[in-house]
C-alpha cells in the first residue's frame, strides 16, 4: 500500500519540561521542511546530527539532534524525521507549529502506528500491543505486551490459520472431484488433525483470558457499616494514603480509588461510603455510589469491625449482594482485642458457610497477606506470574471463542460441505485479529482512536 500523500507530525514526547523533547515527522517529501527547520537537508541516514532549529521566522531557538529514517526501513513505512531538542513545551510547540504552516497537518490519535500497518510494518495484533506496552500497569503487563510486538501472538495465529488452511485442502480436494463424503481411510487422520487444532486453540483462548487481566485487571470494592475500618484497609493494600481517616462515621461520603498489583494483575480498589440509614442528602448519594460500584466489581470485600462481629446491617448488606458474585468478609482491628483468637474463632463460628473470613489489622499489617492470597483464589486467579501470557483485548478473545465453536460444529458433523463450511469461518475469524486478511473501517478507527497524539 502507498504512503500517505500529507506529511504529519506530532509531539512524542510528554508535553511538560523536561530534558528532552522528540518531535516526530513522517511522509513523502520532507527535505524542504527539514531544510526549513534546520537550515540543511536530509542528514545521514539512522545517524544523529547536532543541528540548529529555527521557528517559523527563521530564528535559532533550540540546538539538539535530528535523525532521520528514510522510507520503507523506517516505523511508518514512510520518510520519518525526528527532533530532539531540549524537553521545553515551547520549543516544541514552536516547531511544531512552524511544520504546520510548512504545509503538515497534526497527527491524529495512532496515526503514525495505523500508518505502519497500513504499510505492512505491523499486523493489527502488534499495532494493539503498542498501546499496551505504553499503558502497561505491571512488569508483567510491559513483558507481555513486548512478547505481542514482537510478533509471537501474531505467529501462534497464522499457524493455526495455516494448519486450517491444509485441513481445508485435504477436505475439499476430496469433493472437488467427488460428491462421496470423506473417505473412511482419510476420515480419521483428518479428525485427529482437527482434534489437535481445537485442543491448541482452546489453550490458547485460557491463555489469552488470564492475560486479558494484565490489562483490564479486576475491581475489588470494599463495602460496609461507617467506622469499620475501610478507608484504613485502602491505604494499607495500596501502601498509600488516599483515604481520610477519622473516628468520625461517615467520613467517606464518595467513592476514593487506588490500586495495587498481585502477580502481576492490575487491581483497582474502590472505597466506599459507610451504608446506613441516613438524612443527609450527600451521604445518601454516596450510598448509592457505592451500590454501583458494588454491582460493577469482581469482588466485594464485607469490612466488619472484629469486634462487633458480623452485624444485622452486615447481614442485610450481604443478602442485597448479587448471589453469583465473589465476596469475602474482612474481620478488621484484630489489634484491639485481648483475647484474638477466641473472639476470632466465635466470629467465624457464627457465620460458618456464610462466607469465608479473613481477620486482619489495618492498623499493623497483621493478615494482610493472607487477605492477598485469598483475593486472588476467590476471583480464581492462579497465574505464575513467572509464566508468559498473551496480552489480549476483549475482540481477541471473544474472536478466538467464536473461531473455537466453529471447529466445534465442524467435528460434530458429518458432510463434507458443512466441515469445510465451519473450517473457513473459524479461518475468517482468526484472520482478524491480525488483520492481515481482514479489518474493517470502523475496527481501525476504534482501535487507533485509543493511542496517544505522538504514537
Amino acid at each position: 500500500m502507498e504512503s500517505s500523500p500529507d506529511i504529519i507530525v506530532a509531539q512524542a514526547t510528554a508535553p511538560i519540561p523536561s530534558g528532552i523533547g522528540v518531535l516526530r515527522i513522517s511522509g513523502r517529501s520532507m527535505e524542504g521542511l527539514v531544510r526549513s527547520l534546520t537550515g540543511k537537508g536530509y542528514p545521514a541516514a539512522r545517524q544523529a546530527s547536532l543541528r540548529s532549529f529555527y521557528n517559523r521566522l527563521g530564528e535559532v531557538i533550540d540546538h539538539g539532534l535530528i535523525l532521520y529514517f528514510p522510507a520503507p526501513h523506517s516505523y511508518t513505512g514512510e520518510d520519518v524525521v525526528e527532533l530532539h531538542a531540549h524537553g521545553s513545551p515551547v520549543v516544541l510547540q514552536e516547531l511544531q507549529v512552524h511544520c504546520l504552516q510548512w504545509g503538515a497537518r497534526l497527527a491524529n490519535p495512532g496515526e503514525f502506528t495505523l500508518r505502519a500497518y497500513l504499510n505492512n510494518k505491523i499486523d493489527l495484533n502488534q499495532a494493539e500491543a503498542v498501546a499496551d506496552l505504553i499503558h502497561a500497569d505491571s512488569s508483567q503487563a510491559a513483558r507481555s505486551a513486548a512478547l505481542a510486538l514482537s510478533g509471537r501472538f501474531s505467529e501462534v495465529i497464522h499457524t493455526l490459520v495455516s494448519d486450517l488452511t491444509t485441513l481445508r485442502v485435504r477436505l475439499e480436494s476430496d469433493f472437488d472431484f467427488t460428491d462421496e463424503e470423506i473417505p473412511v481411510f482419510h476420515e480419521v487422520s483428518f479428525r485427529s488433525s482437527l482434534n489437535h487444532i481445537l485442543e491448541r486453540l482452546t489453550r490458547l483462548v485460557e491463555n489469552s483470558r488470564q492475560g486479558a487481566l494484565l490489562r483490564e485487571g479486576k475491581n475489588i470494592v470494599l463495602i460496609g457499616s461507617p467506622n469499620v475500618g475501610k478507608s484504613s484497609l485502602l491505604n494499607a493494600l495500596t501502601e498509600e494514603d488516599h483515604a481520610l481517616v477519622t473516628p468520625i462515621p461517615g467520613t467517606t461520603r464518595d467513592l476514593i480509588r487506588g490500586h495495587m498489583v498481585l502477580q502481576g494483575i492490575p487491581i483497582h480498589l474502590v472505597d466506599t461510603a459507610g451504608i446506613r440509614k441516613t438524612e443527609d442528602f450527600v451521604e445518601r448519594a454516596g450510598i448509592e455510589r457505592t451500590w454501583s460500584a458494588v454491582n460493577k466489581s469482581d469482588l466485594a470485600l464485607i469490612v466488619v469491625d472484629v469486634r462487633k462481629g458480623v452485624t444485622e446491617d452486615d447481614r442485610s448488606l450481604i443478602g442485597r449482594l448479587l448471589p453469583h458474585q465473589p465476596k469475602l468478609i474482612v474481620a478488621n482491628k484484630i489489634d484491639l482485642l485481648s483475647s484474638e483468637h477466641d473472639v476470632v474463632s466465635e466470629l467465624i463460628h457464627s457465620i460458618a458457610g456464610l462466607l469465608p473470613v479473613i481477620p486482619v489489622s489495618a492498623q499493623t499489617g497483621e493478615g494482610l497477606e493472607v487477605l492477598k492470597i485469598k483475593m486472588l483464589s476467590v476471583m480464581d486467579i492462579n497465574h505464575n506470574s513467572d509464566a508468559p501470557l498473551l496480552l489480549a483485548r476483549e475482540r481477541h478473545i471473544a474472536t478466538l471463542v467464536q473461531a473455537l465453536g466453529h471447529l466445534r460444529e465442524a467435528l460434530m458433523t458429518f458432510e463434507s460441505e458443512f466441515i469445510a463450511e465451519e473450517l473457513r469461518q473459524a479461518q475468517l475469524k482468526l484472520a482478524q485479529i491480525s488483520g492481515k486478511e481482514f479489518a474493517a473501517d470502523d475496527l481501525l478507527g476504534e482501535i487507533f482512536s485509543r493511542f496517544c497524539i505522538g504514537k
